[in-house]
């Protein structure tokens, strides 16, 4: 017997959730000393978002199972594979290539698994988002990212 999930959307976004902050909150008690509640280690701050994100993912998850709403349709996999695609190649690209050409090949993929390209437009948004970056994290929180591959 087949059950109807009346709003699969949000359903599977919900279950996206609560497997990110399962994720985070495994990885974390793992990798990071917790520490007490007087001298807070590395690993609370993680575990306390995964479990804000696991709880988030429980709540839309029921939420979809009572309320009806869109359902998903894939019509075609090429944006879901090229949006996964460039999200990976900046993850294996960042340390080689530096920040700045890995976010290129981030915003460009990306950009090209939607159905309208418009090179103006993927370009403004590539510098827009190379600008944030570099000033957010490198100069801003001064976190040690190559910018360019040499």
């Amino acid at each position: 017997m087949k059950t109807k999930i009346p709003n699969s959307k949000d359903f599977y976004s919900g279950v996206l959730f609560i497997f990110l902050g399962l994720t985070a909150v495994v990885w974390s008690v793992v990798s990071y000393p917790i520490g007490t509640a007087v001298h807070m280690g590395p690993g609370i701050f993680p575990i306390i978002m995964g479990g804000v994100l696991t709880l988030l993912g429980l709540i839309i998850a029921a939420r979809a199972l009572k309320v009806s709403g869109e359902t998903i349709k894939l019509s075609s996999p090429r944006p879901l594979i090229l949006v996964l695609l460039a999200v990976l190649i900046f993850a294996l690209t960042v340390e080689p290539l530096g920040l700045v050409l890995a976010t290129l090949a981030l915003v460009f993929l990306g950009a090209a698994g939607g159905w309208e390209f418009h090179i103006r437009e993927v370009s403004v948004l590539f510098l827009v988002l190379a600008a944030t970056v570099v000033g957010l994290f490198v100069h801003g929180l001064e976190v040690p990212f190559k910018l360019w591959p040499w």
